[in-house]
C-alpha cells in the first residue's frame, strides 16, 4: 500500500459539504488522472461516500478516509472500503483504533517529539500537517535524527512547492485547495466539463507526481481537471 500511496505522489483531499458533491468532485478528479483520494471526516456521513467510491471506482484509486479525530470513525471508514486512515494529530486511543483496522495508517505530526511518539505508536507513515508551516526544509532537518522516515506533507501544497517537498524526501503529498476546494464543491463548479483536455491517463503528472527538470508535477492553475 506504501507503494501505492509512492507511485500515486499525490492525495486529493476532498472536504465537501455534503456526499453528493464529495462523490461528484472525486468524479472530476479521477478523470483528471488523480489515483489517490482521502475523503475527510469534514464532509457528512463519510462511509456512504466510501462504499459509493469503492462500489463505482474500485482499485483504479487508492481510497482512503482523513480527518480521524473520533473514536470509530477509524473502524467505520475500514469497513466502508478506506485502504489508507489519516489524523491530523498523534492521539493514542485514535491511532490503536487506526491500527487496529490492519489497514495503512499515517498519524499527523510537525515537530520532533510529535514524530517520535507517531513512530512509537507504530505510524508507518506521518502525515506532516499543516505543513505550510514549516516548509520543505523541515523534511531534511527530520530526516537527521530520522534516517528512513516516511512523510506526506498536507497543507499548502499548490504548483509551487510540490516538487520541492518530494524532493525533500516525501513519498506523497496532500493537496486540498488547489485541486478542489471547499467553495467549488459546494457551488459544484466543475473545471473538467470546460477543459476539453483535461482526461489524463496514470501518467499524467497530477497523478504520478514525478518530478521533472523545470516541472513541479501539478499543473498550472489554468489546465487540467480541478474544481474552482
Amino acid at each position: 500500500m506504501i507503494g501505492r500511496l509512492r507511485e500515486a505522489g499525490v492525495v486529493a483531499t476532498i472536504r465537501a459539504p455534503s456526499a453528493e458533491s464529495a462523490v461528484r468532485a472525486v468524479g472530476t478528479l479521477v478523470k483528471g488522472g488523480i489515483t489517490a483520494i482521502e475523503v475527510t471526516y469534514s464532509t457528512p456521513d463519510v462511509p456512504h461516500v466510501l462504499r459509493v467510491l469503492k462500489a463505482e471506482f474500485g482499485e483504479r484509486i487508492l481510497l482512503g478516509a482523513g480527518t480521524i479525530t473520533r473514536s470509530g470513525q477509524a473502524g467505520e471508514a475500514a469497513a466502508a472500503g478506506a485502504r489508507f486512515l489519516v489524523s491530523p494529530g498523534c492521539v493514542e486511543p485514535i491511532i490503536a483504533e487506526m491500527k487496529q483496522t490492519g489497514v495503512l495508517y499515517c498519524p499527523g505530526a510537525l515537530t520532533p517529539t510529535e514524530v517520535m511518539r507517531a513512530l512509537a505508536l507504530g505510524g508507518q507513515v506521518v502525515k506532516i500537517f499543516p505543513a505550510d508551516l514549516a516548509g520543505p526544509r523541515l523534511l531534511g532537518a527530520l530526516l537527521g535524527p530520522f534516517p528512513g522516515l516516511l512523510t506526506m506533507p498536507t497543507g499548502g501544497i499548490n504548483p509551487d512547492n510540490l516538487g520541492d517537498w518530494l524532493a525533500a524526501g516525501a513519498i506523497a503529498v496532500g493537496a486540498s485547495g488547489d485541486l478542489c476546494s471547499h467553495a467549488a464543491i459546494a457551488r459544484g463548479d466543475w473545471a473538467h466539463d470546460r477543459e476539453p483536455g483535461a482526461q489524463r491517463g496514470p501518467g499524467h503528472p497530477l497523478s504520478r507526481s514525478r518530478r521533472k527538470s523545470g516541472s513541479n508535477g501539478l499543473v498550472p492553475a489554468d489546465k487540467g481537471a480541478r474544481c474552482r
